[in-house]
């Protein structure tokens, strides 16, 4: 495999460490640090967002035509893999990384034309309604209620674990408008706006003691047959559709960073008079990790290839939010082990020299969900025994 970049896309690698020297100020790079999961407080991140969308470079993925860069595959992950060096913050992958491409993909002329750019500018913050109280795993048992009513559905029923819906003015979901036949030839993809009435926002606090997800209440809740994607009872394609996007893979470089970052850590911290890298059992279980890193670098270069010639991810992004999943939480593991008791009691902000130890306790429990969250691992596991291997 020839992993090495042209000419052309070293000197647009220059082009992005120019920019990212010229725009990162100290404070989103800290915010980066210390967030302990994927999305950033809304604060940092909405001042991140708005300084990408001048630059035009808020939407890497996006063609150009729906306001987006136009980038190749590989500017897009040297785009990524810059940032994650520079330690920029991430964006909220809710619109820009999910509902925009599944409009692009499925929405109408209409839909297009009101969302995409409010989604570009920030005006719109995206939470994502698909899991149910009762519905665990199996997404196509939901049973929020989505009765028709002349040009409007009413909803009745709840959501959970919806993540930044605290913050979020616009929601896609899935609910249920059949209930005979098949459970996912009931279901249709819905856009709504969080300030209907009946829409009500309660938190769920992570053992972390951090709010980033909740519950969502809907009663009585009104919303337009036009805001409807694809078909009524036709939305479990689109839904798949999206999820390919939530489920990729690209995280390798934020790995990488958060291994080396561990490195430092392991090398500052002493026990019985000698740092951690003495101690031969970590010393390995960290080379480990960085042998597994490698593998998993590799396997994105290969889902790279097979982009670059159009086709969308498929079951392969299945594997990479595995892999991905499984990494994150085995380094936050190895994160706690190195600050040992005293991690659980050191106040979780970034402390001189502890940044990555600071929050070591609440990144642990934050990834705890990694395995869960965007499907678990197990139904990755069955989507690539049934697509890959034909069991």
């Amino acid at each position: 495999m020839n992993i090495e970049f042209s000419a052309e896309h070293e000197a647009f690698r220059r082009e992005v460490q120019e920019f990212l020297g010229s725009v990162l100020t100290e404070d989103l790079k800290a915010a980066a640090r210390i967030c302990p999961g994927i999305f950033l407080d809304y604060e940092h991140n909405i001042r991140w967002h708005r300084i990408l969308h001048a630059k035009g470079w808020v939407a890497p993925s996006w063609p150009k035509e729906y306001g987006g860069t136009g980038w190749d595959l590989t500017r897009r992950y040297i785009w990524t893999t810059e940032c994650t060096l520079a330690g920029a913050p991430g964006t909220a992958p809710m619109g820009l990384g999910m509902c925009g491409p599944m409009l692009i993909g499925h929405g109408t002329p209409e839909q297009k034309a009101f969302y995409l750019p409010r989604i570009l500018s920030g005006e719109d913050y995206w939470c994502q309604g698909y899991s149910e109280p009762a519905s665990g795993s199996d997404l196509a048992s939901l049973k929020l209620r989505a009765e028709r009513d002349g040009d409007e559905l009413v909803l009745n029923g709840s959501k959970i674990w919806t993540t930044h819906a605290h913050f979020a003015n616009r929601m896609f979901c899935l609910v249920r408008t059949r209930a005979t036949g098949k459970p996912q030839e009931g279901i249709t993809f819905l856009l709504l706006d969080m300030e209907t009435p009946g829409i009500r926002v309660e938190p769920i606090i992570f053992a972390s003691g951090t709010h980033e997800v909740n519950q969502v209440f809907f009663d009585n809740v009104r919303v337009p047959v036009s805001n409807v994607v694809g078909t009524i009872d036709k939305g479990w394609t689109v839904a798949k559709y999206l999820l390919e996007f939530e489920r990729g893979g690209g995280g390798t470089a934020a790995q990488q960073t958060a291994l080396k970052r561990l490195r430092n850590l392991a090398a500052m911290t002493r026990v019985n008079g000698s740092n951690l890298l003495d101690d031969a059992d970590f010393a390995h279980r960290l080379d480990a990790a960085d042998v597994k890193l490698q593998a998993i670098q590799y396997t994105e270069f290969r889902i790279m290839a097979q982009l670059s010639k159009g086709q969308n991810p498929g079951p392969e992004s299945s594997i990479m939010k595995n892999l991905s999943a499984d990494m994150g939480q085995y380094i936050s593991e190895l994160a706690v082990e190195v600050m040992g008791y005293q991690g659980s009691a050191m106040p979780q902000t970034e402390s001189v020299g502890h940044g990555e130890g600071a929050v070591s306790f609440l990144r642990y429990f934050n990834l705890r969900a990694s395995s869960i969250a965007g499907g678990t691992n197990e139904v990755q596991k069955n989507i690539v025994a049934k697509l890959v291997l034909g069991l």
